[in-house]
């Protein structure tokens, strides 16, 4: 029996990415298309937008769209979110949040609301890239000593915050891994006359341009050699594919905050 999912923001590039993935998932069906109520889309056909008829209405009326679903997927911006989360809270339905950009604070009402409803946040939807975050806490055990370590993230020009949440991921995992604390060790830019590199802390380098989809790379950089992992995105569609996993894997969980890496069982 296919699961019904929700879909929020459907006129962005993901919105459009999940539309398309659940119309070619035989496990998923589409039960509710959301947007902002300013969005011309608000009232046509979700599929119209790349004219292929879903039979579903793109809504702006969270409350009464979410009756019935069995999960909704969010990829917009916090503050619509936020809504979002409380329309679930409200309705009762699991949430998958691919949202970043996230504050402390935002964090804390997404784990409180994560007490009333099952949710998966996590700063990349993608099986790739959540692979790249367990191997990236093996590689920074083994190359803690000797080793510099720099994170490089590349996406298109429209992205917003900086550096990306996965970016901020990796750097998490490997803090975690090596025992450091992410926010006392982080350097996320380096201008003038900076002086030697502390080797406790953890580079972050951002660019922005064109359309790249989302490039990481995990940089280990010893005397004599350099150890990188790097995770190449070239379609929306394996976040979108992931999302629906993770959607998949809600159904019957317990109210609580879980990630991909609770949905691959790479924990």
């Amino acid at each position: 029996m296919s699961v019904k999912v929700a879909i929020a923001g459907v006129s962005g590039r993901m919105g459009r990415a999940l539309l398309e993935a659940v119309a070619a998932d035989a496990g998923c069906g589409l039960h509710a298309a959301l947007d902002r109520p300013s969005s011309p889309l608000v009232g046509q056909d979700a599929g119209a937008a790349w004219g292929n008829a879903s039979g579903v209405r793109v809504s702006d009326q969270p409350a009464a769209a979410l009756a019935g679903a069995q999960a909704l997927i969010d990829f917009t911006r916090p503050e619509a979110t936020f809504g979002y989360l409380d329309a679930c809270v409200a309705a009762k339905v699991p949430l998958v949040i691919g949202t970043t950009g996230f504050d402390e604070a935002g964090k804390a009402r997404i784990a409180d609301a994560a007490g009333k409803i099952p949710v998966v946040f996590a700063p990349n939807m993608s099986v790739g890239v959540n692979l790249l975050m367990k191997l990236a806490e093996l590689a920074a055990q083994v190359l803690e000593d000797g080793y510099d370590i720099e994170i490089i993230e590349a996406h298109h020009r429209h992205k917003v915050d900086a550096p990306s949440g996965t970016a901020l991921g990796l750097g998490q995992a490997v803090a975690r891994a090596i025992d450091r604390d992410l926010a006392s060790c982080a350097v996320y830019g380096r201008e003038g006359v900076t002086g030697e590199r502390d080797p406790r802390t953890i580079g972050f380098a951002t660019v922005r341009g064109g359309d790249i989809v989302g490039d990481h790379t995990l940089l280990f950089a010893g005397i004599g050699e350099r150890v990188e992992l790097t995770h190449k995105a070239s379609s929306r569609a394996t976040f979108a594919q992931g999302a629906l996993r993770a959607a998949k894997w809600l159904q019957g969980r317990a109210p609580g905050l879980y990630d991909m890496r609770d949905v691959l069982g790479l924990k």
